[in-house]
């Protein structure tokens, strides 16, 4: 596949953009008895190389232009600085933030050009926020919002202009209308010599379409030649390799899914694109198990040759090499697979948290009523023996024997510990919520406090208060009385603070 060879020349690429921004960082340098209106336009040319290549960078140059146009007095420049946090706040999927830039922009005072961008930019945010939403109430009424302003955009823009065009085709798409969206995208393609970006978010829209239309092979085909010059121009917050890759696995291509599912999630850390990273975080494991079962399958093939052909010793020798190769190649793809796995660990945490958690409470349970059934056993054949020799006062001594309270610290220790397994940084988590002269300190061979064990329960989803009461053997007031004690003196809101538990990490 022609993707694969651009992306072995990815650093090459990414190497050509990299000179360029260093040639500008080199005039700004020797532009420091410059005037101010030198030095902005220097830092937005910087800009517009990291907007989409790394966001951390390209706010850090956006904040530089919203101070040199405060000291320059220029309401214009201050507007176009806001529009372009907006633009790098939105890539990042920081919608929120995206929409606090654009409502502090001035319209009025704005060009017709900057306008334009704002008006588009403000279209994209409310379509990027109904996508990742895809919620059947909201998302109409986002993409209805972004078609407003898409209106008042087009009515700036010239007919002709890769924007009109563009939005127009994503309007109508957006609304259901996909053959008017076609034309619209597929005049761009077609007809127009497009940047690399531009050509880019046309060919990903209309590969969305041809999807819909159950056309994977049209959809695949512009989705490579759409990852193609994002890979070329340098682009990391672009979504044609994330939906080339989830597209490859439907069909069964493995092997290339994985190796661009991999460009997809190393383009987002890159870029530091938080909503991209969900997204390919969500399916990057799917498709590396997959990945890594293909490869345990070619194992086992060239394990049952290699036992079969021992027979004769020169087919031996001749098939031994070609195993050995064959197994080096499987080490460097496990290896690598490995290593993958590894930078996900954080990441497939949580996901996996529920499931080890419901493990291993139910093989403590299982220990658990064990070791009572066992007792009660036990119990059992004395009190039979007794009964039998009829020694019916040994039977008042075995009873007065049970030892509730033993019995109930027993339990609460074993909880403890069973807890203390799967949320190992559980009290150092808890005390760092309060001041160190409110932290808990817990005695010698203490594993939790009472005040632990509640918020513990709260942290494996027992909210209710009466089941905690229940399982403690408290009364609900007292439950209630230990929550509001212990929140009253932590760092943060009250309200907050069984959030702030559920956030303490486990193993």
């Amino acid at each position: 596949m022609k993707l694969n060879k651009t992306i072995e020349e990815k650093k090459h690429f990414d190497s050509e953009k990299l000179k360029r921004i260093e040639i500008l960082h080199q005039q700004l340098n020797l532009s420091t008895n410059t005037s101010l209106n030198v030095r902005y336009a220097i830092y937005d040319k910087l800009y517009n190389e990291y907007k989409s290549f790394n966001y951390h960078q390209a706010f850090n140059h956006v904040q530089k232009l919203r101070q040199i146009s405060y000291a320059l007095k220029d309401p214009v420049k201050e507007a176009q600085s806001k529009v372009d946090l907006g633009f790098i706040l939105l890539s990042s999927g920081m919608f929120k933030e995206a929409f606090d830039s654009f409502k502090t922009v001035n319209v009025k005072i704005l060009p017709d050009s900057v306008r334009r961008e704002y008006y588009y930019l403000t279209a994209r945010t409310y379509y990027d926020l109904a996508d990742f939403d895809k919620d059947d109430y909201y998302t109409p009424v986002y993409n209805a919002q972004a078609g407003k302003y898409i209106d008042s955009a087009t009515a700036l823009t010239s007919k002709n202009s890769f924007e009109y065009l563009y939005y127009n085709g994503l309007k109508y798409l957006k609304l259901g209308n996909t053959e008017k969206a076609v034309v619209s995208l597929k005049t761009l393609i077609s007809r127009y010599r497009l940047s690399p970006h531009e050509f880019a978010v046309t060919a990903s829209t209309l590969s969305d379409i041809y999807i819909r239309k159950d056309r994977p092979d049209s959809a695949i085909n512009l989705l490579v030649r759409a990852a193609i010059a994002d890979v070329r121009s340098s682009t990391k917050e672009a979504a044609a390799m994330l939906n080339l890759a989830q597209l490859l696995y439907q069909q069964g291509d493995v092997q290339n899914a994985y190796v661009f599912i991999k460009q997809a999630m190393d383009d987002a850390i890159y870029y530091g694109a938080r909503q991209r990273k969900i997204q390919v975080g969500a399916i990057l494991p799917v498709i590396a198990a997959k990945q890594l079962n293909s490869v345990e399958n070619q194992r086992r093939i060239l394990l049952f040759y290699a036992s079969s052909l021992t027979v004769l010793a020169i087919i031996i020798i001749i098939f031994a090499t070609i195993i050995y190769k064959q197994l080096k190649k499987l080490r460097i793809a496990d290896k690598v697979i490995i290593e993958t796995n590894h930078n996900l660990q954080q990441s497939l945490n949580k996901l996996n948290e529920a499931d080890k958690i419901k493990e291993e409470y139910v093989g403590y349970y299982f220990n658990l009523i064990s070791e009572y059934i066992s007792k009660l056993e036990k119990f059992k054949r004395s009190v039979d023996n007794k009964l039998t020799a009829k020694r019916y006062e040994d039977i008042r001594v075995l009873i007065d024997n049970i030892n509730l309270n033993k019995e109930r610290e027993e339990l609460f220790f074993n909880f403890d510990k069973a807890f203390l397994k799967i949320f190992p940084n559980f009290v150092n988590g808890f005390n760092l919520l309060f001041a160190e002269k409110n932290q808990i300190k817990l005695l010698p061979n203490q594993l939790l406090n009472t005040d632990l064990r509640i918020f513990a329960l709260v942290r494996l989803g027992i909210t209710d208060t009466e089941k905690i009461a229940n399982i403690l053997e408290y009364s609900i007031n007292t439950i209630y009385n230990y929550k509001a004690r212990i929140k009253s003196r932590a760092n943060i809101p009250k309200e907050e603070f069984e959030h702030a538990i559920m956030a303490i990490n486990a193993f």
